[in-house]
This record gives structure tokens, C-alpha cells and sequence, in this order.
């Protein structure tokens, strides 16, 4: 069954076999980044988020890229910023969701990055081509990334006389380490899917006409599994990942494992020991167990 909305203007919602795939959709301008590409795709995963009919996502770009990174043409702050303001970090902490900050400061690519942080369902990026910028640390906050031989990835913020945005600075060096972080961050490198590959930022190089099909490989191999069940892994490998110990996550998967047990769980056994492919009732969407979510 698929089911289609176009009603998005930079955006393709296409969800097939329980398999959402999200395409970045300017080929024209090779998918650059606008405002409201970011306001859609935070309208999107949170969408995804609760959509039973979604139980994997994957990401990709239609034409030649996956995204070339801001569009630079736009007139006035091209990052969508108020330039009228003064905000210090005692205004971040204390009026981070007032309109004034969130849609004049916050960074719009930060604001994607946190929605497909919090999402459910697991993200797979499929790298099509040029990702740069904004198109490279958006994929940061994704599960797995895998590469398209006609990948080219950069950082290249301080060519540019800015910064890395996105909540990089939190994932990529968890990704690849601080040395591996901090040098493609300093030196602007634009590099292939092999070297991203070898310093593990991809999980594989795939020519482009099979690209799409390992992801979506790997997308089968989840959806079949416990929607409950993969919503709390994800959250709690993301987020236990930067506890200040590890009783903080013992005390999370202690919770998760309880009330998995006596839902999902019960299922999962059965049908392991009748040799038979579960059936699991649980959605994502109502049945999330009452801890969740632990970090509010």
C-alpha cells in the first residue's frame, strides 16, 4: 500500500510498506535550503513521529543532490535571522520557544535536527550526491547514513565565515570523534562517500542505481519489529549516550525493559517459541509506556 501527499513545496511524502521516504525536493536548485524547507521537514518528522503507518524513514534528495547546503540567493539574513536583536544565552535558556527567538535566532537547521532527534521512528539517509552544509549536519542526527559513489560531503562553515550549525557540534564528533570533527570543520574538505566511509560518518558507498534499494534493505529489516520497542531503543541509545553515568541508563532501561515485558514482549516470546512472525498490536503513537518520555 502506498499512500502519497504533495502538498508540501519543498518536500515528497511517500510512504510504501511501512517505509516513509522523504525527499528533499528542489532538484532545480539542488535541494538547497530554505526557511521553508525547514519549517516542512520539522512539519514532516513530527508528523512521521506519530504516523502508525510509518515504522522506518528514508531520507533522500531528488536529482543530482541530496542538499547543496543554504540557498545563498535570498535577499536580507539568508539564515532567516533577525539582525535587530541582541541575544545573549540567559535569553536562550529563558525564552527559547517565544516567537521572537525561536524564528529570529534559533538556528532553522537546529530546529530540524531536534525534530528528527525526537522522532519515534528510525532515520536512514541515503546520500544521493552533493551534501553540504546544512545538507551534511542534517544527516548527523540521523541513525545511518549510507553514500551514493556521487556523494560529496563538507562542512564548510568556516570557509564561509560562520560556524557548524544544526546541533553538529553535539553529533558529529560522537559520530567520527572530536579530531575527525574539528578537521573537516577547520579546513571547509569537501570529500567522497570512501572517505566518509572510512572515518565511519557512512556505513557503505553504494552506486547510485542501488542507493535507494540498501536503504530500504535496511529499512525492511525493522518495520516488521515492535513499533513501542524501536521508538524507546531509539530515544534511549541517543539520549542515554550522553548521561553523566551509567546507572542513568540502567535506571531508563530498567523502566523500558519492565513495560516492554509485559506488552510487546509477551508477544515476541510467544511467537519466538511458536516459530511463527509476531504480530505486534502496540503503536507508537498511543501506547508508549507511562514514563515516556523520561527527559520532560
Amino acid at each position: 500500500m502506498m499512500t502519497q501527499n504533495t502538498t508540501y513545496e519543498t518536500l515528497l511524502y511517500s510512504v510504501e510498506d511501512h517505509i516513509l521516504t522523504l525527499t528533499l525536493n528542489r532538484p532545480d536548485h539542488m535541494n538547497a535550503f530554505t526557511v521553508t524547507m525547514a519549517h516542512e521537514l520539522i512539519a514532516a518528522f513530527n508528523r512521521a513521529s506519530e504516523d502508525d503507518q510509518v515504522r522506518a524513514i528514508v531520507v533522500t534528495g531528488a536529482g543530482r543532490a541530496f542538499c547543496a547546503g543554504m540557498d545563498l540567493s535570498v535577499g536580507g539574513n539568508v539564515f532567516g535571522l533577525d539582525e535587530t536583536l541582541t541575544p545573549t544565552l540567559q535569553d536562550m535558556e529563558e525564552k527559547f520557544d517565544d516567537h521572537a527567538m525561536r524564528d529570529g535566532v534559533r538556528d532553522t537547521g537546529g530546529r530540524v535536527t531536534l525534530a528528527i532527534y525526537n522522532c519515534k521512528k528510525p532515520v536512514i539517509a541515503a546520500i544521493n550526491g552533493a551534501a553540504v552544509g546544512i545538507g551534511a549536519t542534517m544527516t548527523c542526527a540521523m541513525d545511518i547514513r549510507l553514500a551514493s559513489t556521487k556523494a560529496k560531503i563538507g562542512f564548510v562553515f568556516n570557509k564561509i565565515g560562520i560556524v557548524p550549525e544544526a546541533c553538529s557540534s553535539y553529533f558529529l564528533p560522537n559520530i567520527v570523534g572530536v579530531s575527525q570533527a574539528l578537521e573537516w570543520a577547520y579546513t571547509g574538505e569537501i570529500f567522497d562517500g570512501d572517505v566518509a566511509k572510512e572515518a565511519r560518518f557512512v556505513k557503505s558507498v553504494h552506486d547510485p542505481d542501488t542507493l535507494l534499494e540498501a536503504a530500504y534493505d535496511i529499512a525492511r529489516r525493522i518495520v516488521g519489529h515492535s513499533p513501542v520497542a524501536i521508538a524507546l531503543t531509539r530515544q534511549m541509545i541517543h539520549r542515554n549516550r550522553a548521561a553523566r553515568h551509567p546507572v542513568e541508563a540502567h535506571k531508563v532501561d530498567s523502566l523500558a525493559m519492565y513495560y516492554t515485558s509485559i506488552t510487546s514482549g509477551k508477544e515476541g516470546v510467544a511467537s519466538f517459541l511458536e516459530k511463527r512472525a509476531p504480530d505486534f498490536k502496540e503503536k507508537a503513537s498511543t501506547d508508549m509506556p507511562p514514563f515516556y518520555p523520561w527527559w520532560d
